[in-house]
């Protein structure tokens, strides 16, 4: 996948060389070369990697690199003619076809977390990320192994925790923190691999013990363009990286999920209901199981079934979406050795920040915040809230800035099939102003029964709140466990859950 050349005089040299400066480089990183990304950081005899981009690229600081001192640069094969008379005699270029994967090979190198014995678990999706993750940390946590999370959320393992700027972090950074989990003894890294880092291949350079694909729905499009080129980035995971009896982890009732099991090896299904029809468009492949057998508000009862054996299960978590996750979960243990046994320890899970997480109050009101930002997020939150016991459900939502606009007015269909009372308001609107982002979803909300607007979130969760009658169930969506909106460029304090509390002391 490489092709190098170049030298301090310019001269161009035979592929042959090239290659031989690329193994020399990554010697020199495994003896300690520090690389960066950001040309402002370089310091003298350091490496510069001239990463592909958009808004940015990287070609444009070769320069900057170059005065702070480096020594080696890499940058793309296809800017040969470009770098070369910019580098000139002040360092060693290397040119490769891609330098986001040389990035992840001289990351791989300087930090040799693969060679450090520290399994890996990789989860992709649109929906259910975070969800599985914790999940999996308490089921393998429970089982007496050391477990590291990189995540929505944060980065966290026993005795280190920083809040994550986000889902997955950059290449060096990546292979840095496993780096450190490995010195903390960490058995398992679970890491959250979003399709923007699987397109900008940020886990290069690493390969995974299992990967999981939670399900495929609308989202990002804004950057990926179509649902066909959004799936290609996240089944890169299963496809791009391939380790030796690697398990490919695939819900079987996603469409998507069912083409992915076609296409790639090891495919192991997970699902809710019969595998019949899905053997028939899969083929043979390993299944886990899974069949409701009860639920309510205060959780569920899973039986699991998987190559002939089957066990049963508690959880305190509710909703279709979240046995889903609980399954996914389920079948990364038994992958990685735990037995059905193991799986009592679910009945003990706590839950997810955030995630139809509660929020407890003096007037013990029944409110939910949860991070559902899309379209099939919130069907599934708002359709197992209105499977219980409440008496008309009220949902507070908004729609991100500089994002996606065309899942809008879906997320707001999706608010109007389920909620008696639709309260739409602002998320994080960036750039944009909150009133043309509430406009763009507003034709979604037609079939309401009753609507409510407000652009200022606290006012919006306030009028929420006043709504309530007794019996109700308030869903505040979009920003879970986010402490935070980001409004005209400037980032402000802001949580759901402290916003209710507010709002509950300003209406008694």
């Amino acid at each position: 996948m490489f092709l190098f050349s170049g030298s301090p005089s310019g001269k161009n040299k035979d592929k042959e060389q090239g290659v031989m400066e690329f193994q020399t480089l990554l010697k020199k990183a495994e003896k300690g070369l520090v690389v960066r990304t950001d040309s402002r950081k370089i310091q003298p005899g350091e490496c510069f990697v001239a990463m592909p981009g958009t808004a940015v690229r990287g070609l444009d600081f070769i320069p900057n690199a170059l005065d702070n001192g480096a020594k080696y640069v890499v940058a793309p094969e296809s800017a040969r003619d470009l770098v070369a008379p910019v580098v000139e005699d002040k360092a060693l270029a290397i040119y490769h076809v891609n330098p986001a994967v040389a990035l992840g090979e001289l990351a791989h190198a300087h930090f040799q977390v693969l060679d450090r014995d520290i399994k890996l678990v990789g989860i992709t999706g649109t929906n259910g990320k975070t969800t599985t993750s914790y999940i999996i940390e308490h089921l393998l946590a429970s089982a007496g192994l050391k477990v590291g999370v990189l995540g929505t959320v944060n980065y966290r393992w026993p005795g280190f925790q920083m809040d994550a700027p986000l889902t997955t972090p950059d290449c060096w950074m990546i292979h840095e923190l496993l780096y450190n989990m490995k010195k903390a003894d960490v058995d398992v890294a679970i890491m959250e691999v979003s399709s923007h880092a699987l397109d900008q291949y940020r886990v290069a350079g690493l390969d995974f013990d299992a990967g999981i694909l939670t399900n495929v729905t609308q989202d990002h499009l804004d950057y990926h363009g179509d649902m066909e080129g959004y799936f290609k980035a996240k089944a890169m995971l299963f496809k791009e990286y391939p380790r030796e009896k690697k398990a490919n982890i695939i819900n079987y009732n996603d469409p998507y999920g069912r083409l992915l099991l076609t296409e790639c090896e090891n495919g192991i299904g997970y699902g809710i209901g019969d595998t019949g029809i899905v053997r028939h468009e899969v083929g043979d492949k390993p299944m886990v199981q899974g069949r409701i057998l009860s639920m309510t508000g205060q959780g569920m009862e899973i039986e699991t079934s998987f190559k002939g054996k089957s066990w049963t299960i508690q959880s305190p978590l509710t909703g279709a979406f979240n046995a889903m996750n609980l399954l996914a979960a389920q079948a990364v243990g038994l992958q990685l050795g735990l037995n059905c046994k193991d799986m009592r320890s679910l009945k003990d899970f706590p839950g997810v920040p955030g995630r139809l997480e509660r929020v407890i109050n003096d007037r013990d009101l029944a409110i939910f915040v949860d991070y559902a930002h899309t379209p099939d997020a919130l069907e599934n939150v708002q359709h197992t809230l209105k499977e219980l016991d409440f008496k008309r459900l009220i949902t507070v939502f908004g729609c991100g800035g500089d994002r996606d606009r065309a899942k809008r007015p879906l997320m707001a269909q999706s608010v109007a099939r389920y909620a008696d009372v639709a309260v739409l308001t602002s998320d994080n609107p960036r750039s944009e102003r909150p009133e043309d982002i509430m406009a763009d979803a507003r034709p979604g909300l037609a079939k309401a029964p009753r609507v409510l607007e407000h652009p200022d979130r606290q006012t919006a969760i306030t009028m929420a709140i006043s709504e309530m009658e007794a019996g109700d169930v308030l869903l505040i969506a979009g920003k879970g466990h986010e402490d935070y909106q980001e409004i005209d460029g400037k980032i402000i304090s802001f949580s759901d859950k402290e916003a209710v509390l507010a709002a509950i002391e300003e209406t008694e």
